[in-house]
């Protein structure tokens, strides 16, 4: 996933900014625990003569010297352990803390980059800060399923708005819980207004929140995308295109609000289908019935989706006319 120049160093300086506030918590640590406990800095001065010592012997030719020094740092590091056990604290409080463990703050793991570098560049490339703020407020933790009725069934099933949408929040969990060990997609499908975007919102919560890298697009901003790519050569345009491919998640919201073609309509297909056949997982919310997702997209997109997706059809009334109707009554 490359940049532009200024997109990159800006994302190089993020980096910088969090390693030097990781290793500031670090001496901070250092210094109040080396006040508190000053046998803890003499064990570093052990330490350290004692490198000098063993490198003094070694270039004198004692070749057991280096085992000398290997079990007299083991051994300050066990003294060290038990007096920050002593004191209440973790063996690996004195380490140093890191956003991302997996790259140690430093964008890259080898020569490859790092998740968190990835979902940097999506940040950027998509300014997804309007998303960050959403899902604060929208999440599994603010799912609210008093929205949801009782007495309001499915005619064809039996099923309440209220137990269907039960299940359709366990799935989601279940998608998010189970993301990094089972590949699965979702298809959220179901009148205006009864939670299906606030339920993709739940979704990228939880992925963020692992470290995966989202992209989070409206069908409107994606048939733009797909049709932007078909006719520009703009390298910004390649990049965004690019990421919807790639990305550990993506998540298109409001699928049939577009304005499409049969490019931009085989571009979905292709898009899907690529995903599909990269296990990458993907979810989609549409207003849409089946029949009319079949008569916009094909029946070779539908079949895709019906087959390699876990379709939620949520019931109910538009919630959003139920929360105004409960702020004028108050």
């Amino acid at each position: 996933m490359s940049l532009t120049n200024s997109q990159y160093n800006s994302i190089l300086r993020m980096y910088d900014e969090i390693r030097v506030k990781n290793r500031a918590i670090r001496d901070e640590r250092l210094r109040s625990l080396y006040l508190k406990e000053p046998s803890l800095g003499k064990l570093d001065e052990r330490i350290s003569s004692q490198s000098v010592s063993c490198a003094k012997l070694m270039l004198a030719g004692d070749k057991t010297a280096l085992d000398t020094l290997k079990k007299e740092i083991e051994n300050c590091k066990k003294e060290k352990e038990n007096i920050l056990l002593s004191l209440g604290v973790n063996k690996d409080y004195l380490e140093m803390p890191y956003d991302c463990p997996d790259c140690r703050d430093t964008g890259f793991i080898g020569n490859q980059k790092c998740h968190c570098f990835k979902q940097k560049a999506i940040d950027i490339l998509y300014q997804q800060t309007d998303l960050r703020r959403i899902i604060e407020e929208e999440n599994f933790s603010t799912f609210d399923l008093s929205y949801y009725d009782n007495d309001e069934t499915d005619t064809l099933t039996g099923i309440s708005a209220y137990d269907n949408a039960l299940h359709a929040l366990s799935t989601c969990k279940d998608f998010t819980k189970n993301f990094e060990k089972t590949y699965e997609n979702i298809f959220l499908c179901g009148n205006v207004g009864v939670g299906k975007t606030f339920l993709t919102h739940c979704i990228a919560a939880e992925i963020l929140n692992q470290g995966h890298s989202v992209v989070y697009i409206g069908a409107l901003k994606l048939f733009e995308l797909f049709n932007n790519h078909i006719f520009s050569k703009d390298i910004d345009v390649s990049e965004e295109y690019d990421n919807i491919f790639t990305c550990d998640l993506l998540i298109i919201d409001d699928l049939g609000t577009e304005i499409s073609s049969s490019a931009t309509v085989s571009q979905l297909f292709s898009c899907l289908n690529d995903r599909i056949a990269g296990k990458r997982p993907t979810v989609i919310s549409t207003n849409l019935s089946i029949n009319r997702l079949e008569e916009l997209y094909s029946e070779r997109t539908t079949s895709r989706i019906l087959s390699e997706y876990q379709v939620i059809k949520l019931l109910g009334s538009d919630i959003r006319l139920k929360k105004k109707f409960n702020q004028l009554i108050k």
